[in-house]
């Protein structure tokens, strides 16, 4: 019985300490306890729970992965070398698209089925109404455009040959949100005015991106068409 249950205690051991001294591995603990509840409190089915604690657990077994990782990288190599950052770095990108695709996947789960109340999406403006749609379909389909649009940004920022993962690269991921969000305001709003206001808001986030001179005009052209194709394809096709 001893050596039967002997490799349970040192896994729940090793469960222990990440969570003892990885602050992420806390934070994580907790988002778990906190969204468990949440789904329960919105009553979410047996299936919907299977499918959430499922991919809850991706996302802690790529936390200890990485964890892991790191403290045989600091063993073999406890000065800096790039290998070393590339190893780290490669696993801490694990935990981000788990991360990611958890919380997409939780929201998704908790705003379908009509299991909040159909709100209608309306600002009065001055002898005009603004399209009425039901918000839980709009709030899911800006979640998915998010999760879709970060995907495409890095995978540009991998094709590129310049820039960093938060600056520079050869797609402006300021711009592609930007205009993400501002095209998806034209079709929801359907007015002349807010819509041009959207646009002028989104353009002024690229330029400020081209005159600190982290974006040149063709990273941020890339990034705005991006963003706004995508935003097309989820809220404009309907309209056509």
């Amino acid at each position: 019985m001893r050596n039967i249950f002997k490799p349970f205690s040192n896994a729940l051991a090793g469960v222990v300490y990440a969570f003892k001294t990885q602050r992420h591995m806390r934070f994580h603990m907790y988002i778990v306890v906190l969204v468990v509840l949440l789904g329960l409190f919105v009553g979410l089915r047996v299936r919907e729970i299977m499918v959430l604690m499922f991919i809850i657990s991706l996302v802690l077994v790529a936390e200890m992965f990485n964890s892991a990782i790191e403290a045989i990288v600091d063993m073999v190599k406890p000065g800096f070398h790039p290998l070393a950052k590339l190893a780290k770095d490669m696993s801490a990108g694990a935990v981000l698209i788990t991360s990611v695709t958890a919380v997409v996947v939780a929201l998704l789960l908790m705003l379908g089925e009509g299991r909040w109340e159909r709100i209608i999406v309306q600002i009065s403006s001055p002898g005009r109404q603004f399209l009425h749609q039901d918000n839980v379909a709009v709030a899911a389909r800006i979640v998915l455009g998010f999760f879709v649009l970060l995907v495409l940004i890095v995978i540009g920022k991998g094709l590129g040959k310049r820039g960093q993962v938060f600056k520079g690269g050869m797609v402006s991921g300021h711009a592609a949100f930007g205009f993400f969000l501002a095209v998806t305001v034209i079709f929801l709003s359907n007015n002349l005015l807010v819509s041009l206001i959207a646009i002028f808001l989104a353009s002024m986030v690229a330029q400020s991106r081209w005159e600190r001179r982290i974006h040149s005009l063709f990273e941020l052209s890339l990034g705005a068409t991006l963003g706004g194709l995508l935003a097309i394809l989820l809220f404009g096709l309907e309209t056509l």
